[in-house]
């Protein structure tokens, strides 16, 4: 086999195992092994959760580089290009380094089967090891328990929170859900639920396996108002700290991690402000400037969506606010849908361009579901999207949300 470019290797990457998921860790361990990937001279970090997990890592990004530590990240889905999953010191890596990487994978894996995520995973820990770094920070894909970042050993583990998402893999309770988050527990190592109400599965596998678990609103908290935000854990304060566009509960998680880590790697409350400042992530309440006004969001269930709902009744707008919409058939579109219609005064929906995309019949069936009539329906994201362009009037807003896939094919305009 011979393959040299970078669309070569991710076509032929997609193509090797029967489906897209199998959770499990048994083929990607032994690949793993092979490869020699399965331990780092660094603490990690692995984020896992239903929302807010690229969140969280892009602010432990932010807060390790603005104290000069060299960083690793290793985030998922995409939005534009496939090495937005691995990050170095902030920084994306050229195509040369991952097709080098995918070879490796390749010829170790042998008569193993691996998913696009397992392969993906295995080639980022390869590029993690050309570099001394001080910190590795990954996001878990799907779960926990059975994601293919689970073959590392977090020295800190975080769960940012639970909620009704991905039932066909991971059960279809909150507390089913969480039990296997809580898979990336280790025996003495430390964990943080970033979740206002931490299902009791959660406790009860840190309990059972030894892990001291510190919890948001117990054991750390924090409060904001208009200008800025404070945050505790015991004699440990950080008072008037500035804003920033993600969500404050993630951020509380974020710097729960960071003090767990300050025996390790120190890091001074000038590098805690800097980070905090200058923290972005694409797809998340992303505000582009405009007559009219575009705000992304990659919220794909109803807990994320509900969170978009709020911001949007922080940010000002003079005008009516034009959705731009979709999600994947295995979602809760119906309930997504209930939770910011109040919100939305004309949406403009259409089927996405991938395999798990909801069909236009299943689209128009959750809107009457939802009763929701307001609803323009296109053969397309980039008709929905000139669509609401063309009949967004200079005061109004354009809202594109319910999908990472969606945000990618509005941004692809």
């Amino acid at each position: 086999m011979k393959l040299s470019t970078i669309s070569e290797w991710l076509s032929w990457i997609s193509s090797i195992h029967v489906s897209e998921i199998d959770l499990g860790l048994e083929r990607v361990k032994i690949v793993a092994e092979r490869l020699h990937v399965l331990s780092f001279h660094c603490p990690i970090v692995i984020v896992g959760g239903t929302n807010g997990k690229g969140s969280t890592v892009a602010g432990l990004e932010a807060i390790y580089l603005a104290a000069n530590y060299q960083v690793g990240a290793f985030t998922s889905p995409i939005l534009y290009k496939h090495n937005e999953q691995v990050r170095i010191n902030g920084q994306l890596l050229p195509d040369a380094l991952f097709c080098e990487a995918f070879a490796q994978v390749a010829n170790a894996r042998k008569e193993i089967s691996l998913t696009p995520f397992e392969f993906h995973t295995l080639a980022a820990l390869l590029l993690f090891q050309r570099y001394q770094l001080d910190i590795l920070i990954l996001e878990v894909g799907l779960g926990g328990r059975l994601d293919a970042v689970n073959i590392l050993d977090a020295d800190v583990a975080v769960v940012t929170s639970i909620g009704i998402d991905h039932t066909e893999w991971l059960g279809n309770t909150r507390e089913e859900i969480a039990r296997e988050k809580a898979g990336i527990f280790r025996n003495n190592k430390p964990a943080i639920s970033g979740d206002f109400d931490t299902p009791r599965s959660l406790i009860k596998t840190a309990l059972d396996l030894g892990t001291p678990l510190y919890c948001q609103g117990k054991d750390f908290y924090f409060k904001e108002n208009k200008n800025y935000w404070s945050w505790a854990c015991g004699s440990s304060q950080y008072q008037n700290l500035p804003l920033n566009s993600l969500a404050r509960q993630n951020m509380s998680t974020v710097l729960m991690a960071v003090h767990l880590l300050q025996s390790r790697l120190t890091v001074s409350e000038d590098a805690i402000r800097q980070g905090l400042e200058t923290v972005k992530l694409p797809g998340r309440v992303e505000i582009i400037p405009g007559h009219p006004m575009q705000i992304f969001d990659v919220s794909h269930n109803p807990a994320a969506i509900a969170f978009l709902a709020k911001r949007l009744q922080e940010i000002p707008s003079q005008g009516k606010s034009f959705a731009v919409f979709s999600m994947l058939k295995d979602k809760d579109i119906v309930e997504s849908i209930k939770s910011i219609a109040s919100h939305i005064d004309v949406w403009y929906v259409a089927p996405l361009a991938c395999p798990r995309a909801a069909s236009l019949e299943t689209l128009q069936e959750s809107f009457r579901r939802a009763e929701v009539s307001k609803v323009y329906f296109c053969a397309s994201i980039k008709e929905a999207y000139q669509l609401a362009r063309t009949n967004a009037q200079a005061l109004d807003r354009v809202v594109v949300f319910g999908s990472f896939h969606t945000v990618a094919e509005v941004r692809k305009e």
